[in-house]
């Protein structure tokens, strides 16, 4: 089902679509990685860590989207 819009607020629709996919990326990322949530419970002293931690998911994540 596509979303009616009105001639003037044809850009805003096509921006929506093609954002979708990202924001989408970015709530999954929100909510799986506890280290971006929350400060005091998850916390990573070193930023190395914190980098690794995403791209472990990413990597994990599109690994379980591929054998899916």
């Amino acid at each position: 089902m596509r979303p009616i819009c009105l001639p003037r607020n044809a850009m805003e629709c096509e921006l929506a679509r093609k954002t979708n996919h990202i924001e989408r990326f970015n709530n999954t990322l929100r909510q799986r990685v506890s280290r971006l949530v929350r400060e005091a419970l998850s916390f990573s002293k070193k930023l190395a860590n914190h980098i690794g931690a995403i791209k472990m998911f990413i990597c994990h994540y599109n690994l379980a989207r591929a054998a899916a």
